[in-house]
């Protein structure tokens, strides 16, 4: 397996020869309006992708797949569905099939709980994106345990610390895990993604796993910064397994 962050939660993973887009948000800069309720003024994404135009067309033209762990704007953009294929292979969970389907996509592929897809593995896990009214409000979210010969991967996708995620790092004993770190809040309320102490948990749980912390300094409403995770991270001496990856860096 190799996985290449591009922006926020946007990767592709290279996996048995077939490359598999996660989560793609691929509209430029400023391209979409503040999110309601974050007390900020700045448009997202907040950054540009570390990709221009022409490579992004390259990109799409060799993804066999996209891997969508819910539909958030900065996970499954309009971008995205535009210039996406109709057909290609899209995974998904259940909550989010017929949206799919209206958006004009045809090979949609429910992940009830697992499948095999090409001789890879990839099993639905659940999560939490926050709690109380806010964990309502924000809706059903998936990650997903990808596995092929000797390797798995957990994607954990937009969720805290939590029981799901726990049981998924119990029940797959992953070696590399992807989360989506920065402590992303509303004016009001608890972080809807994992702040440094739900990194430290995980870290806890898998202390044989190589960690890589996504979803940062892209979108408006996270508060926690590269910096200051890499900081927290030193300071707990998990700076050898746990990692903070720049946008456009191969993560492994």
């Amino acid at each position: 397996m190799n996985l290449q962050l591009l922006r926020n939660a946007t990767q592709i993973l290279q996996v048995n020869g077939k490359n598999i887009l996660i989560d793609p948000m691929l509209a430029p800069k400023h391209f979409y309006p503040p999110f309601e309720r974050t007390g900020t003024e700045t448009r997202n994404p907040t950054v540009d992708l570390p990709i221009d135009a022409e490579e992004l067309e390259l990109l799409i033209a060799k993804t066999d797949a996209v891997l969508l762990t819910h539909l958030h704007l900065d996970h499954w953009d309009d971008l995205a569905k535009e210039l996406l294929p109709k057909d290609i292979t899209l995974f998904c969970q259940p909550a989010d099939v017929e949206a799919i389907r209206q958006a004009g996509f045809i090979n949609v592929q429910v992940i009830e709980e697992s499948l095999i897809w090409n001789e890879i593995g990839i099993s639905r896990t659940g999560g939490q994106h926050g709690v109380g009214e806010i964990g309502e409000m924000m809706g059903i979210v998936s990650g997903y345990v990808i596995r092929h010969e000797q390797e798995t991967l957990y994607i954990a996708g937009d969720t805290i610390w939590c029981e799901e995620v726990k049981a998924a790092l119990d029940q797959y004993q992953p070696d590399r895990i992807v989360l989506n770190g920065g402590a992303a809040r509303f004016v009001a309320g608890e972080p809807i993604v994992m702040d440094t102490q739900d990194i430290f948990k995980v870290a806890a749980e898998m202390p044989a796993s190589k960690i890589y912390v996504v979803h940062l300094e892209a979108v408006s409403h996270v508060s926690e910064s590269r910096a200051f995770i890499k900081a927290a991270l030193a300071e707990h001496s998990l700076s050898e397994r746990c990692f903070v990856p720049e946008d456009g860096a191969f993560l492994f």
